[in-house]
């Protein structure tokens, strides 16, 4: 098992509980949120438990961009202030709280999911939740509140990495030497094609299941806009790399990327149907090569230089794999548009 429970505005779900097991000794609480501008504090999350398991849990905004983090649980306290000054009001802020009892180590993370900013604080000697603080989070008694900036909020039983994630669905079809194949499909050593028709090994391919929500929510690129031969669904912080006359016309570029989620609300890009959870995979090249995805040109994972930073590292899917078959990608060439632009410029190529 690994999700417990998810909530967003509207609604929540959770998984069946086996009764053996009261007590969560390991897991992550992910929350995702916008920053609301204001001059004094307003609470974004906000939970009470009483009873056996008592439990106070408060996420708050701070005047001048920043976030309070406290968590009471019978005494055992976690508290951190974060900084989120340089977040605009339309960024999304993702908070991960992760716990390991039996190795008495935990850590709270916040991370822009639109960029590689990540802040990864050490929260030693955590304690453990039991089923019914877990209950309270999603809504299912005790007191909670939800600010109407809170995206959602996820519990799990694992420790869930932090930094880039997959974002393709399965049935993505890749362009490689013998043909397309379904990206859930590709391995370690397959060859794929890139944009400049090079064949490259699979170093990874890397999947993960996260709530559909949030900067999670799964999105339908739309044929036969972007070159596209067919739709395909990719998560909302998929970036594409987009060329043509439009391009050098309005932004001076060959190229430019974007996010696919920047585009909801054009004819390009819809919502994509799904449930509470969705699966992702994505694959790590030498060079963080461009992939042909039915004719539409999206990025691979990009790694940065993280095989350089062991803390974070660990806290990433990258845990557990070989640190030296992973490579070290420079930022991408060419500029990433802004929302605004990027529906600029769809609005000029569906025009």
């Amino acid at each position: 098992m690994t999700w417990r429970a998810v909530c967003d505005q509207e609604a929540a779900w959770s998984a069946p509980w086996p009764e053996d097991e009261p007590l969560l000794v390991r897991g992550s609480v992910v929350i995702e949120t916008r920053l609301p501008q204001l001059r004094r504090l307003k609470p974004l999350v906000r939970v009470t438990t009483g009873g056996a398991w008592p439990m106070s849990f408060a996420l708050q905004a701070l005047p001048g961009g920043g976030l309070s983090v406290v968590l009471d649980q019978a005494g055992a306290v976690v508290s951190h202030l974060l900084d989120c000054a340089d977040a605009g009001r339309a960024d999304i802020l993702r908070i991960t709280y992760a716990w390991d009892g039996p190795a008495r180590t935990g850590w709270l993370a916040i991370e822009r999911p639109d960029t590689d900013q990540i802040t990864l604080l050490p929260c030693p000697n955590p304690r453990p939740f039991h089923r019914s603080q877990i209950a309270a989070m999603t809504g299912e008694g005790g007191d909670r509140y939800l600010s109407p900036e809170v995206l959602f909020l996820a519990v799990s039983d694992r420790i869930e990495p932090v930094g880039p994630m997959p974002t393709l669905t399965a049935d993505t079809p890749i362009a490689t030497p013998d043909g397309a194949r379904r990206a859930g499909e590709l391995q370690r050593g397959d060859l794929v094609l890139t944009a400049a028709g090079e064949s490259v090994p699979v170093l990874h391919a890397l999947q993960r299941t996260v709530p559909a929500r949030g900067s999670f929510a799964p999105v339908c690129l739309r044929a036969p806009y972007f070159g596209l031969t067919r739709d395909i669904a990719v998560a909302t912080t998929q970036k594409l790399l987009i060329g043509g006359s439009e391009v050098e016309y309005l932004f001076g570029r060959e190229a430019v990327r974007l996010q696919a989620g920047h585009l909801l609300g054009t004819p390009q890009v819809r919502p994509a149907p799904t449930g509470w959870l969705v699966p992702y995979v994505q694959l790590l090249l030498p060079e963080q090569e461009v992939l042909m995805a039915a004719g539409c040109l999206l990025e691979s994972l990009c790694a940065g230089r993280i095989r350089r930073k062991p803390d974070l590292l660990r806290a990433s899917i990258f845990a557990g794999l070989d640190r030296s078959t992973l490579p070290e990608h420079a930022p991408p060439p060419g500029p990433m548009l802004r929302a605004f632009d990027a529906i600029v410029l769809a609005e000029h190529r569906a025009a």
